[in-house]
This record gives structure tokens, C-alpha cells and sequence, in this order.
């Protein structure tokens, strides 16, 4: 079984919640994953783009096999800013398996004292998307679209990682202009501890 993601606008608080987009709520012991990338001949540090956290508790009763925990929250980044049409963008991992610097998941074992992580550019705007509120249902183990555990839709990642669940699962959305090139998945990959991501794109 698999979750499915549906993420919808909303102008609730999404604080300590579910969200996609945004800005993370992260406590203390994590901070904001960043990656070094060469700008003009200077190393510099390039923030991620934040694209989910899922409160645990609210996807409990999908997983009844507790393939993840049932408490905290579960943060996704990645290196996406060429593919939400940044094409200057300085880090742009490419298709096929992504080096380890270019995305992270975080786990928080408590929802408790987190603090909301916002970068502003020079001229005050807000970096990344803003927040959409998730909700989740149960869909078939090998789902396109967005979701949660389950097998790759795409049978050329399964092929490449056999035996690997897809922890996170990013499609194409016109709606928020994530576009894989031509037209792609993103898969978080998870196997006895150990993440990979795979951008696969026809």
C-alpha cells in the first residue's frame, strides 16, 4: 500500500502541520540543508528547496506495516530550483542518480519546540513556493503522482533499485511549474536505512 499526497491552498496556519511548500518547521537540532556550489569561482552555500514535511501521526493508520514511524515529522529538500524554472539555478543535479549533497531527508522524533526556517532574498520576497496544506489517502503500491512509500511507477527506477521502497515520489505539476525536463519523475528511495534520489525523464 501506498499514500497518496494531496496538497491544497489554504490560509490556515499550517505551523507544526503537514505542509508542502513553504517554509519548514524544524526544531533546534536540524538545521536548513544547504549544498556548495561554485559561483563565479567562489564556493558558496546554496539553501534547498523545501518540499515537504509530514507529521507522522497524521499517516499512522496508512502504514499499517510501520514502514515509518508513527510519531515526529519527516522533512524532504532537494536541489529543484532549476526544475521550478530557475534555469540559472547554480546546483542542477541532472538526471539519473543524484550525488548525496543534493538532497536531504530529515527525521524529528518530536513535533515540540520547532521554529519555522524562512530565507528572503535581497529585495524581501520569500524563497520557494508558498505552503499548501497536505492531506492523504491510501492509493495502489505502484501509483504515479505524488506519494508516499510504495514501489516506483516509473519501471526503469524499480529495475535500477529492486527491493527498495520509494519513500517519496515527485510527478510533473504544471500547477506549481515543476517540470522534470521533457517529462519525469523524482523518487526518494529508501532500503535498510540507506536514501538515494533518482531523476528519471523520457
Amino acid at each position: 500500500m501506498a499514500i497518496r499526497l494531496n496538497s491544497t491552498r489554504t490560509d490556515r496556519d499550517l505551523f507544526g502541520r503537514s505542509k508542502m511548500w513553504g517554509c519548514p518547521d524544524l526544531p533546534d537540532s536540524l538545521g536548513y540543508p544547504e549544498v556548495k556550489v561554485n559561483d563565479d569561482g567562489e564556493l558558496v552555500d546554496d539553501p534547498m528547496a523545501f518540499v515537504c514535511q509530514i507529521r507522522l501521526e497524521d499517516i499512522a493508520s496508512l502504514d499499517p506495516e510501520n514502514t515509518l514511524p508513527h510519531k515526529g515529522m519527516l522533512y524532504f529538500f532537494a536541489s529543484l530550483d532549476y526544475f521550478l524554472g530557475n534555469l540559472d539555478a547554480l546546483a542542477s543535479p541532472g538526471m539519473g542518480e543524484w550525488d548525496e549533497r543534493y538532497f536531504k531527508v530529515l527525521y524529528s522524533e518530536s513535533c515540540e519546540d520547532l521554529h519555522t526556517h524562512r530565507i528572503v532574498y535581497d529585495d524581501g520576497s520569500e524563497y520557494g513556493l508558498p505552503a499548501e496544506e497536505l492531506s492523504f489517502e491510501p492509493c495502489s503500491d505502484k501509483e504515479d503522482g505524488m506519494k508516499l512509500l510504495g514501489r516506483p511507477y516509473l519501471d526503469e527506477i524499480e529495475e535500477l533499485y529492486p527491493g527498495w521502497t520509494s519513500l517519496l515520489q515527485l510527478d510533473e505539476d504544471d500547477e506549481h511549474g515543476l517540470r522534470f525536463y521533457d517529462s519525469g519523475m523524482l523518487c526518494f528511495l529508501e532500503k535498510e536505512g540507506h536514501i538515494n534520489c533518482y531523476l528519471h525523464s523520457f
